[in-house]
């Protein structure tokens, strides 16, 4: 299949490169466009108010990539619009355009994207969104972390230590196994999000469960005023509200499953 892969980590993070390595190894034919910097908690933000640089790069993916000086949902519509070869065509019949890439994914991301409150702030997410919105299949990956070794990631230089990028190969070995799957399973024009969440630490043995986002709430996310007047994010996992059933993404992860959350955007609607 075709993918255009995004994240919201930025070009040079390693679970975008796992990523694009695993789905390469499977014999997919890829497209990446990704931030050039970081843009996680982002959302679907686009860059309204300044142009947008999108620019060809060596990242020794063996495929065409670029970076992109904007947001990850920036990325997947200039991409789409003006970087892949080929225009979108229409379909035949007046149906769905035909585009030249199968599926948009998104990932890995660094760090969960479970619950309500993390999915809709998710850069990761959004990027896959963008898919969606232009009738693609769009999967979002990523890979749950404890807060010790998310500091550690992120003091070392986002370089992971030896055991965490160990996982971090059989979860991106699931993830180049599930995106054919989840792609070929996604009609055109569906308004789905496929939300795949990997435990920790996640083995090549570890199933797939469905779920539903956890109901967690996430308050107090600043910290109180500096003497600059000044608010600095905390990160907080929140409180979390759900009931026993049916499986949230929360529960499943802390089980050691892998969690698979169908955002189907057309019941928002109903």
């Amino acid at each position: 299949m075709r993918f255009l892969v995004t994240n919201d980590d930025g070009i040079e993070s390693v679970f975008l490169h796992e990523l694009v390595h695993a789905l390469r190894a499977t014999g997919q034919e890829l497209y990446v466009v990704a931030p050039k910097r970081e843009q996680s908690w982002i959302g679907a933000a686009k860059s309204r108010n300044r142009p947008v640089h999108a620019t060809p790069a060596d990242r020794g993916f063996g495929c065409p990539t670029w970076i992109v000086d904007g947001t990850p949902s920036d990325g997947i519509n200039i991409a789409i619009g003006h970087l892949l070869p080929g225009a979108a065509r229409p379909g035949p019949g007046g149906g769905p355009p035909a585009f030249p890439i199968d599926a948009v994914i998104s990932g890995i991301n660094v760090g969960l994207n479970a619950s309500l409150g993390f999915i809709i702030a998710s850069g990761t997410i959004a990027g896959a969104w963008e898919g969606a919105l232009h009738g693609l299949p769009a999967i979002a990956f990523s890979q749950d972390l404890t807060s010790e070794l998310y500091n550690e990631l992120k003091a070392a230089g986002d370089v992971p230590e030896p055991e965490l990028h160990a996982i971090l190969r059989i979860s991106a070995r699931h993830a180049a196994r599930l995106a054919p799957e989840l792609a070929a399973a996604t009609p055109a024009r569906s308004f789905i999000v496929h939300n795949v969440n990997f435990p920790l630490p996640c083995r090549p043995e570890s199933e797939v469960r469905r779920t539903v986002p956890a109901r967690v709430v996430v308050p107090g996310l600043f910290s109180p005023a500096d003497n600059d007047g000044s608010h600095r994010l905390i990160f907080r996992l929140g409180d979390d509200l759900s009931p026993p059933e049916p499986l949230t993404d929360r529960a499943a992860l802390s089980a050691g499953y892998i969690s698979h959350t169908v955002l189907d955007y057309k019941k928002l609607g109903q």
